[in-house]
C-alpha cells in the first residue's frame, strides 16, 4: 500500500498517525519554513500594491486637501482684508454722514434764527404799532372820561344846589366846577 508509506512519512512532530495537524499548525517549527516564504511573498505583494496603487492616491488626496486649505487659507486673509477695507470706508463714511449731518443742522439753525429774528422783529412792531393805537385810544377815552367827569361834575352841582334851595347860574357852576378840577 501505497499510502502507508506516505502516512509514515508524515508522521513527525506536527502530524498524528492518521495525517491530522496535531495542535495549531502555525506553532508547528517543521512548518516555519514554508510559512516563512509565504509571509514574504504576501508582505512583498501588500508592499507594491500599497506602495504603487493605494499610496500615491492617499499622496494625490492629502496634497489636494492641503492645496485647498491652502487656497481657502489666502482667501480667508484676502476677505479680511477687504473686511478691513470695508469697514474703514463704512467708519470714514459714517464720520463725514455725521460731519455732513451737523453742517446741516447749523445751516438749519441759522436760518430759523434768521427767520426768528424777521419774525420776532415783526412781531415787534405790530405790538409796538398796537401798542401806540392803544395809547391813543386809552388816552382818548381818559380825555372823552374827563370831559364826561366834568359834565356829570356840573350837572351834579347844579343838581345839588338847586336841591339845598339855592338858584345856581350856569356860569358860576361851571367856573367852580373848573377851579375844583384844576386843584
Amino acid at each position: 500500500m501505497a499510502t502507508e508509506p506516505l502516512a509514515e512519512e508524515m508522521v513527525g512532530t506536527c502530524v498524528d498517525s492518521h495525517g491530522s495537524a496535531i495542535g495549531m499548525p502555525q506553532l508547528c517549527f517543521d512548518w516555519f519554513p514554508n510559512q516563512i516564504f509565504w509571509l514574504v511573498i504576501t508582505l512583498v505583494v501588500i508592499f507594491f500594491v500599497l506602495s504603487r496603487v493605494a499610496l500615491p492616491r492617499i499622496a494625490a488626496v492629502l496634497a489636494e486637501r492641503q492645496g485647498t486649505i491652502t487656497n481657502d487659507l489666502s482667501a480667508a486673509e484676502d476677505l479680511k482684508r477687504q473686511a478691513v477695507e470695508a469697514e474703514d470706508a463704512y467708519n470714514k463714511a459714517l464720520a463725514d454722514a455725521r460731519a455732513q449731518a451737523q453742517q446741516i443742522a447749523a445751516e438749519a439753525r441759522a436760518e430759523i434764527q434768521a427767520e426768528l429774528d424777521v419774525a420776532m422783529k415783526k412781531a415787534d412792531e405790530e405790538i409796538a404799532a398796537k401798542a401806540a393805537e392803544s395809547e391813543k385810544a386809552i388816552s382818548d377815552i381818559r380825555a372823552s372820561a374827563m370831559e364826561s367827569i366834568e359834565a356829570v361834575a356840573k350837572d351834579t352841582t347844579g343838581a345839588i344846589v338847586a336841591a339845598l334851595g339855592g338858584k345856581a347860574d350856569a356860569s358860576d357852576v361851571d367856573a367852580a366846577v373848573t377851579g375844583q378840577l384844576k386843584g
